[in-house]
């Protein structure tokens, strides 16, 4: 009998264990967004790109009531390198406090297709529907060919 609650408690607590950190995490959702041209951008956030292109990673931009979320891969020395946005996911975990998920997928170039060996920067910026911004933005990356 002291066997079977020992299980038991000992089953509760690896159950809690797995489902606990999920439910304080809180809930995600997928958020709308719309590619934009980096010539179609509001000039203040097109004068704030070069501090952040020559690094890999994603951030978030508020123009009025706009937000913009901005994939950088950094500086690569030859053309054929690509990003694009696959999904924006927000986990909310609070009053008004959520993380956005942005799930990039990467492309590099055929090692053996000859492409123009000059520098470039592999950036994609898209609007989103947010009213407001994030408390933090994670990077998820998938690469493809």
């Amino acid at each position: 009998m002291k066997r079977y609650i020992i299980f038991g408690l000992i089953l509760i607590i690896l159950l809690g264990a797995l489902f606990i950190p999920k439910a304080l995490k809180g809930k995600s959702n997928e958020v709308s967004y719309k590619l934009v041209e980096l010539e179609d951008l509001p000039l203040e956030i097109q004068e704030a790109l070069p501090k952040y292109i020559m690094e890999e990673r994603a951030l978030t931009a508020k123009f009025k009531d706009e937000i913009y979320v901005i994939v950088t891969r950094g500086e690569k020395k030859s053309k054929g390198y690509f990003v694009d946005i696959d999904s924006i996911l927000k986990e909310e975990y609070g009053e008004d406090k959520f993380d956005l998920i942005v799930n990039a997928k990467y492309s590099d170039p055929n090692p053996n297709e000859i492409v123009t060996q000059e520098y470039d920067y592999p950036i994609v910026v898209v609007k989103t529907n947010l009213k407001q911004m994030p408390q933090a933005i994670h990077l998820e990356i998938e690469y493809i060919e």
